[in-house]
């Protein structure tokens, strides 16, 4: 065996023999990693593996293809489910990532406990003990599940073999090791190849997988970006250390659309499952406060109504500062620009702070009229009505453009008991003709909004 040392990119997996700082593949800086691999006698590994290769499929018809239902597990978790499309398919390769503490593992220790069916949960980060102690915080322990503590991927598969469970999930991905490979745990290639040998059985037995994956600083799942197109789905598990409310956002589905998204609460005993976001995301006093405007938002699918508030107060310094919690800073700058060049407000002297209740970061462009609306309210020290919802993008000349969806954001304020909804006018051509018990208010101009709302 002749070891020698090779560099990968980190995002793209490309190869170099010495280390550079900038990868010429993906453009990316400061990505090459060090790995020890075995070159020795490449051609007798090449020939090795042309005498293994099975016979070619031959090409069929696209009209002779017979067309099948994906046969589906359906887990007791709404949320999860909607964001799979419907359900775990059988002999998919499922990847979840997140940060650190997040509630990835207790996310899929629930789903063991839960799913009436045999799961196989493997562990290579904790001890049994530990996994018995979140098990009994959650109050259930239930006996179709079984729990493996083990690092080295033959082995896993020798007692998937044997256990034959209808899921299996291995937490996380980057614990695995194949003992042919020559790299140390959590490298690209080890990465890489667990994650290749592990699809090959998940296709070869149906057994569904759920893998979870660390991210690095950027928020990226660790590991070669090609791990990402290995598997079938990529969820992500988003959400604030300092918020209760969890996203699983679907950034990539072989079964089913990446519009989806679960809602989740983390409380002491586990995740508790949202089904009516809007109820949660609203403010819950009866008064009517400056600096609060309520959006009508689409997330994934869904439509959800959630709170915008914002503070404009006097600079105390030189230069007025700019904050905006889970909103896009440069959009916020973007919108205050709109306001002084086109309506003659001057927020240039003045201190803004912009936030999203609940922490959940939402990138709808219909946040914009709610955001205005709040802006130009703490401003002028003058509340809007709390029945009031707005759901509109607004451009660089200062007019009201139209989103998607409209009649969903329409329908799901006025099930909250909304009496009034402004959106744009050219929404007003899709609208469908049935009468809504909200008043929809149609304005072309962020002018006209401002006059109606304020006089």
């Amino acid at each position: 065996m002749k070891l020698k040392k090779v560099y990968y990119c980190s995002n793209c997996a490309a190869k170099s023999p010495k280390w550079i700082g900038h990868c010429p593949s993906c453009d990316q800086w400061n990505t090459y990693v060090e790995e020890i691999v075995d070159v020795s006698k490449p051609g007798d590994a090449l020939q090795k593996s042309l005498r293994s290769q099975k016979p070619g499929a031959k090409p069929v018809l696209l009209s002779e293809i017979q067309k099948s239902a994906a046969k589906r597990l359906i887990t007791p978790d709404h949320e999860l489910n909607r964001a799979l499309g419907g359900g775990i398919v059988q002999g998919s390769l499922i990847l979840i990532g997140g940060q650190p503490g997040i509630g990835k593992s207790t996310l899929m220790m629930q789903l063991a406990l839960n799913l009436k069916a045999k799961i196989l949960y493997v562990s290579g980060e904790e001890s049994e003990e530990q996994i018995k102690m979140r098990a009994d915080r959650m109050g259930l322990t239930p006996n179709h599940c079984y729990i493996l503590t083990e690092t080295e991927l033959s082995r896993v598969l020798d007692e998937i073999q044997a256990l034959q469970p209808d899921l299996v999930i291995i937490d996380s991905i980057q614990t695995l090791t194949l003992p042919t490979v020559e790299s140390i745990q959590g490298s690209i290639t080890q990465v890489r190849e667990c994650t290749a040998e592990i699809q090959r059985y998940a296709k070869q037995s149906g057994i569904p997988f759920i893998l979870i994956g660390h991210i690095n600083k950027e928020g990226m799942i660790a590991g070669p970006k090609v791990l990402e197109h290995i598997v079938d789905v990529v969820l992500q598990f988003e959400g604030d250390t300092f918020h209760a409310y969890r996203i699983l956002r679907t950034r990539k589905n072989r079964f089913g659309s990446t519009d989806e998204m679960g809602l989740y609460e983390m409380q002491a005993n586990g995740l508790r499952q949202i089904h009516n976001p809007s109820e949660l995301l609203l403010s819950q006093t009866q008064e009517n406060l400056s600096g609060s405007a309520v959006c009508a938002t689409v997330e994934g699918q869904r439509p959800v109504l959630l709170e915008v508030q914002a503070l404009v107060s006097t600079a105390l310094y030189g230069t007025a500062q700019r904050s905006a919690t889970t909103f896009d800073l440069r959009r916020l700058s973007m919108l205050l620009a709109v306001l002084e060049k086109r309506v003659g407000l001057r927020f240039s002297s003045y201190d803004v702070f912009l936030n999203i209740a609940g922490g959940l970061k939402i990138n709808d462009p219909a946040l914009d009229l709610a955001v205005v609306a709040a802006l130009v309210s703490s401003l002028q020290d003058m509340a809007i009505d709390k029945h009031i919802a707005f759901a509109g993008e607004v451009g660089l000349s200062g007019e009201i453009r139209a989103v998607s969806r409209v009649e969903q954001r329409i329908q799901e304020a006025e099930r909250l008991g909304f009496n009034r909804i402004y959106i744009s006018s050219n929404n007003l051509k899709g609208l469908s003709k049935t009468k809504n018990k909200i008043q929809v208010t149609a304005l072309g101009k962020v002018n006209d909004l401002l006059s109606d709302l304020f006089g």
